[in-house]
Protein backbone atom coordinates (compact mmCIF):
# COMPACT_ATOMS: atom_id res chain seq x y z
CA UNK A 1 0.00 0.00 0.00
CA UNK A 2 1.41 3.31 -1.13
CA UNK A 3 1.09 5.26 2.41
CA UNK A 4 0.97 8.64 0.10
CA UNK A 5 -1.74 7.37 -1.76
CA UNK A 6 -3.33 7.15 1.77
CA UNK A 7 -2.74 10.13 3.17
CA UNK A 8 -4.02 11.38 -0.28
CA UNK A 9 -6.86 9.62 0.61
CA UNK A 10 -7.44 11.54 3.97
CA UNK A 11 -7.55 15.14 2.53
CA UNK A 12 -6.58 17.66 4.89
CA UNK A 13 -6.92 15.33 8.57
CA UNK A 14 -3.86 14.27 9.92
CA UNK A 15 -3.38 10.34 9.99
CA UNK A 16 -2.59 9.04 13.31
CA UNK A 17 1.27 7.78 13.98
CA UNK A 18 -0.35 4.54 15.15
CA UNK A 19 -1.97 4.46 11.85
CA UNK A 20 0.73 5.14 9.78
CA UNK A 21 3.02 2.34 11.74
CA UNK A 22 0.71 -0.28 10.59
CA UNK A 23 0.63 0.29 7.25
CA UNK A 24 4.09 0.61 6.95
CA UNK A 25 4.21 -2.71 9.03
CA UNK A 26 1.27 -4.49 6.31
CA UNK A 27 3.69 -2.62 3.43
CA UNK A 28 7.27 -3.40 4.39
CA UNK A 29 7.25 -6.18 7.40
CA UNK A 30 4.29 -8.62 6.62
CA UNK A 31 5.36 -10.71 3.66
CA UNK A 32 2.00 -12.06 3.38
CA UNK A 33 -0.36 -9.04 4.74
CA UNK A 34 -2.09 -12.02 6.77
CA UNK A 35 -1.67 -10.69 10.10
CA UNK A 36 -5.06 -10.98 11.83
CA UNK A 37 -7.79 -12.79 10.66
CA UNK A 38 -10.40 -10.35 8.57
CA UNK A 39 -8.52 -7.62 8.90
CA UNK A 40 -6.21 -5.12 6.86
CA UNK A 41 -5.50 -1.80 6.12
CA UNK A 42 -7.53 -0.37 3.17
CA UNK A 43 -7.98 3.20 0.65
CA UNK A 44 -11.44 3.66 1.53
CA UNK A 45 -13.35 6.33 -0.74
CA UNK A 46 -16.42 6.40 1.51
CA UNK A 47 -18.59 4.69 -0.66
CA UNK A 48 -19.39 1.68 2.37
CA UNK A 49 -20.37 5.32 4.50
CA UNK A 50 -22.36 6.67 1.66
CA UNK A 51 -24.98 3.24 2.04
CA UNK A 52 -25.70 4.50 5.46
CA UNK A 53 -26.30 7.99 4.88
CA UNK A 54 -25.21 10.65 2.14
CA UNK A 55 -24.99 14.05 4.71
CA UNK A 56 -22.05 15.75 4.16
CA UNK A 57 -21.88 16.24 8.15
CA UNK A 58 -21.87 12.44 8.50
CA UNK A 59 -19.58 11.49 5.71
CA UNK A 60 -16.69 14.28 7.34
CA UNK A 61 -16.77 12.59 10.43
CA UNK A 62 -16.03 9.37 9.55
CA UNK A 63 -12.61 8.15 8.55
CA UNK A 64 -12.78 4.11 7.44
CA UNK A 65 -9.29 2.94 7.17
CA UNK A 66 -9.47 -0.60 7.53
CA UNK A 67 -11.74 -4.08 6.73
CA UNK A 68 -12.54 -5.71 9.90
CA UNK A 69 -13.62 -9.38 8.05
CA UNK A 70 -13.88 -11.09 4.79
CA UNK A 71 -17.60 -10.06 4.17
CA UNK A 72 -17.18 -6.14 3.78
CA UNK A 73 -16.86 -4.83 7.54
CA UNK A 74 -15.00 -1.99 7.96
CA UNK A 75 -13.43 0.21 10.53
CA UNK A 76 -13.70 3.67 11.15
CA UNK A 77 -12.36 6.63 13.15
CA UNK A 78 -15.20 8.46 14.74
CA UNK A 79 -14.68 12.24 15.10
CA UNK A 80 -16.24 12.50 17.88
CA UNK A 81 -16.04 16.74 17.80
CA UNK A 82 -13.75 16.98 21.40
CA UNK A 83 -10.27 18.51 21.35
CA UNK A 84 -8.97 14.79 21.57
CA UNK A 85 -5.95 14.04 18.73
CA UNK A 86 -7.46 11.90 15.98
CA UNK A 87 -5.38 8.75 17.63
CA UNK A 88 -7.17 8.98 20.84
CA UNK A 89 -10.73 9.16 18.79
CA UNK A 90 -13.51 6.49 19.17
CA UNK A 91 -13.23 3.70 16.65
CA UNK A 92 -16.61 2.23 14.92
CA UNK A 93 -17.46 -1.08 12.67
CA UNK A 94 -19.71 -0.90 10.70
CA UNK A 95 -21.31 -4.50 9.98
CA UNK A 96 -21.28 -5.74 5.90
CA UNK A 97 -24.99 -6.80 6.75
CA UNK A 98 -26.28 -4.40 9.40
CA UNK A 99 -25.41 -3.15 12.95
CA UNK A 100 -22.66 -0.09 13.53
CA UNK A 101 -21.08 -0.14 17.01
CA UNK A 102 -18.26 1.15 19.34
CA UNK A 103 -15.61 -1.00 18.86
CA UNK A 104 -12.48 0.23 20.89
CA UNK A 105 -11.47 3.64 22.44
CA UNK A 106 -9.02 4.18 20.15
CA UNK A 107 -6.74 3.07 17.43
CA UNK A 108 -4.72 1.45 19.77
CA UNK A 109 -7.29 -0.66 21.12
CA UNK A 110 -8.29 -1.55 17.95
CA UNK A 111 -4.45 -3.01 17.34
CA UNK A 112 -4.79 -4.66 20.25
CA UNK A 113 -7.80 -6.28 19.60
CA UNK A 114 -6.84 -7.58 16.29
CA UNK A 115 -4.49 -9.17 17.94
CA UNK A 116 -7.00 -11.86 18.69
CA UNK A 117 -6.72 -12.97 15.32
CA UNK A 118 -10.31 -13.82 14.63
CA UNK A 119 -12.48 -12.06 12.12
CA UNK A 120 -15.25 -9.63 14.34
CA UNK A 121 -18.80 -10.55 14.27
CA UNK A 122 -21.25 -7.81 13.70
CA UNK A 123 -24.78 -7.93 14.12
CA UNK A 124 -27.73 -5.24 14.82
CA UNK A 125 -27.37 -5.95 18.38
CA UNK A 126 -23.81 -7.08 19.29
CA UNK A 127 -20.57 -7.29 18.48
CA UNK A 128 -17.54 -10.14 19.35
CA UNK A 129 -14.67 -11.93 18.73
CA UNK A 130 -14.98 -15.67 18.99
CA UNK A 131 -12.16 -18.07 18.37
CA UNK A 132 -13.23 -21.73 18.03
CA UNK A 133 -10.03 -23.78 19.01
CA UNK A 134 -10.93 -26.45 17.53
CA UNK A 135 -11.15 -24.39 14.14
CA UNK A 136 -8.94 -21.95 14.34
CA UNK A 137 -5.86 -21.68 12.26
CA UNK A 138 -2.99 -18.56 13.01
CA UNK A 139 -2.47 -16.08 10.36
CA UNK A 140 0.67 -16.62 8.97
CA UNK A 141 1.88 -13.18 9.88
CA UNK A 142 0.14 -13.26 13.49
CA UNK A 143 3.97 -13.89 15.59
CA UNK A 144 6.03 -11.03 13.19
CA UNK A 145 2.77 -8.68 14.69
CA UNK A 146 2.34 -9.19 18.03
CA UNK A 147 6.43 -8.87 17.83
CA UNK A 148 5.90 -5.67 16.41
CA UNK A 149 3.04 -4.40 18.54
CA UNK A 150 5.10 -5.71 21.66
CA UNK A 151 8.01 -3.47 20.56
CA UNK A 152 6.08 -0.31 19.68
CA UNK A 153 3.60 -0.38 22.11
CA UNK A 154 4.25 -2.93 24.69
CA UNK A 155 1.36 -4.92 24.05
CA UNK A 156 1.12 -8.69 24.28
CA UNK A 157 -1.68 -11.06 22.59
CA UNK A 158 -5.22 -10.21 23.75
CA UNK A 159 -6.99 -12.74 25.71
CA UNK A 160 -10.15 -11.26 26.67
CA UNK A 161 -11.36 -9.18 23.40
CA UNK A 162 -14.74 -8.28 25.12
CA UNK A 163 -13.18 -6.00 28.03
CA UNK A 164 -12.38 -3.86 25.79
CA UNK A 165 -15.30 -3.18 23.67
CA UNK A 166 -17.25 -3.17 26.74
CA UNK A 167 -14.82 -0.39 28.46
CA UNK A 168 -15.08 1.60 24.79
CA UNK A 169 -19.18 1.16 24.75
CA UNK A 170 -19.57 2.32 27.96
CA UNK A 171 -17.33 5.61 27.35
CA UNK A 172 -18.82 5.93 23.53
CA UNK A 173 -21.74 4.22 22.77
CA UNK A 174 -24.24 6.37 24.13
CA UNK A 175 -22.84 9.97 22.81
CA UNK A 176 -22.03 8.06 19.01
CA UNK A 177 -25.49 6.40 19.62
CA UNK A 178 -27.73 9.51 19.57
CA UNK A 179 -24.52 11.07 17.12
CA UNK A 180 -25.53 8.54 14.34
CA UNK A 181 -29.30 8.54 15.04
CA UNK A 182 -29.68 11.58 13.40
CA UNK A 183 -28.21 10.60 10.24
CA UNK A 184 -29.62 6.87 10.09
CA UNK A 185 -32.77 5.57 11.11
CA UNK A 186 -33.34 1.96 11.40
CA UNK A 187 -37.19 1.57 11.21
Amino acid sequence: MDINEFKENWGFTAIPTELEKLIYFQTNISSFENYSQGFGVLIDDKTGLKSWSKESLFIDKLFPFAQANGSGSFYAIWNDETTKPMNEMPIVVFGDEGGVHIVAENILQLLHLITFDTEISVDFEEIYFYKDEDDYEESEDLDEFLKWLKGDYGLDQIQEPSAVISSAQEKHKEAFDKWFGQYYDAE
